[in-house]
């Protein structure tokens, strides 16, 4: 389990938690990985709602993924509103502000930040 499922689970009788599926940053006719390859993973970028459901329904099978998945939807606007792409990660305050913003990933993608931010948020209530 990584540390992004292990706050999860950590937290997720008291704090909501989302993974917000949104353009595919890698697809098969698009800019692709050989290491998406080497994994057997091939997905054409979807080009309607229902295959963005579908594409994200795969990756959460896939990785086991247990947190809930929401799907941004083809105006890309939820990744436009928080600069999601290719991943970030963000902690929304019950005030509504945002708590923490994570780095652009992949190489700022850091969970264990998010969990020290859970951390301080839940401390100040």
């Amino acid at each position: 389990m990584g540390v992004l499922e292990e706050t999860y689970e950590r937290f997720r009788d008291r704090v909501a938690f989302f993974v917000v599926y949104i353009k595919e940053a890698h697809p098969e006719d698009g800019w692709v990985l050989t290491q998406n390859r080497q994994e057997d993973v091939a997905i054409l970028d979807p080009t309607t709602e229902d295959e963005r459901v579908n594409a994200a329904e795969s990756c959460v099978v896939r990785t086991a993924l247990r947190i809930p998945v929401l799907v941004d939807h083809m105006d890309n606007a939820v990744a436009s509103a928080y600069g999601g792409w290719p991943d970030r990660l963000y902690l929304i305050g019950r005030d509504g502000r945002v708590a923490f913003q994570g780095g652009p990933g992949p190489f700022e993608f850091r969970p264990e930040l998010l969990t020290a931010a859970i951390d301080a948020e839940l401390a100040s209530l």
